[in-house]
Parts: C-alpha cells; structure tokens; sequence
C-alpha cells in the first residue's frame, strides 16, 4: 500500500516545504511507496461552485480533481498532512480538500447511520507549523487540530483519533536555523514514533 502525503503550502522555501522534503526523501531512501497531493501546485480550488452543490447531496462531484485525489487516497493505507496553521485555522485550501473530497459513500455514508468509510486507513498524522506554540493553540486558540481535526474530522471518515498523530513546529519565526534543521532531521523519527504510540 501507499502513503499519500497532502502538503498545504504555496511558498517552495517555506519551513512546511522543507519539512516535506525530509520526509520524501526518508520514503525514497527506504523505498516506501508515496504520493504528494499538492493543493496549490494543483491550483486546487477550495470554494465550491453551483455545479459542484447540485451534486453534493449525491455524493458526486463533476471536479476532476476530486476524483483524482480520491483514488489516491483508495489505494494508500496511511494520510500525512503537512500544513501551517494561519490565523488560529488551517489554511481554506485544507478546509476546501475536506469539504470537496470527503463525499458521501467515498468518506462515509448516512443511512441506516452515520459510518466512516475510510477505515482501511491504519494511520493519519498531520504536521503544523505556526507562531503559536502547541499550548497557546490547545488552550488559548480553540484546538483546531486534535479537538477539531482529529477528534471530529477524522473520526466521522473512519480515522479514529487512537490512529493519528499531530507533530507541531511552533515559534517558527522566532525560532534559529539550528533549530529548525535540528527538527527536520528528527522529522522521520518523530513521524515513525507517532505511529506506535
């Protein structure tokens, strides 16, 4: 099976891109199958259009783009999220993938009740970025992540919260360059520990 990574970023020589790199680059290394879903490489669009909603209660989409990402993410076994969080949320590129992609009988279904389907899905980590420490976000910033994300998010697709993992790099912009190099070496370590705990 196939790790499917969803990077959320426009900036190549942003921290988030080099946090992308290190983990390619661990996959290549250990020959681990992998795709990149880059939503703004993609020009993903977030906003729905009237022909997009006339499809939604279906669970259909005339948005090829959909379609493409859905496949990916039928033939992985394991999600990676790399995004920074901007203004206390993920950026509407994120909230867009969600509300587009995660469609009825693909992410779940309603009747006789609600039941996520992406449960062939051993594990989901989303890694952040922010000003914010991982404190100030949980407890000051409403948790838009783990209470949010994690717990409501993932749990309604069939990902549930014992099989995720949220890394965070805070103070990124306050922080020094041997920091962050220091993060990015440990980035694969840190992303495999996550998954056994």
């Amino acid at each position: 099976m196939m790790k499917t990574i969803i990077y959320v970023h426009p900036y190549a020589g942003s921290f988030n891109h080099a946090i992308l790199e290190s983990l390619t680059t661990y996959f290549t290394s250990n020959q681990t199958p992998y795709v990149v879903i880059d939503l703004y490489r993609d020009n993903f669009e977030p906003g729905y259009t009237a022909p997009e909603l006339r499809e939604y209660s279906k669970g259909t989409t005339p948005y090829p783009l959909v379609h493409n990402y859905q496949e990916k993410i039928a033939a992985s076994d394991e999600l990676i999220f790399i995004t920074p969080i901007w203004w206390y949320n993920i950026p509407a590129e994120l909230k867009g993938f969600f509300d587009k992609v995660m469609l009825k009988n693909f992410a779940y279904i309603e009747e006789p009740e609600w039941q996520g389907k992406l449960t062939y899905i051993k594990h989901a980590t989303v890694i952040t970025t922010a000003t914010m420490t991982k404190k100030y976000i949980e407890q000051e910033a409403g948790d838009p992540i783990q209470r949010n994300l994690i717990d409501r998010v993932f749990t309604d697709i069939g990902i549930t919260p014992d099989r995720s993992t949220w890394l965070h790099f805070g103070e990124v912009n306050l922080t020094t360059d041997q920091v962050r190099q220091s993060f990015l070496e440990r980035i694969p370590k840190l992303y495999e520990q996550g998954k056994e705990n």
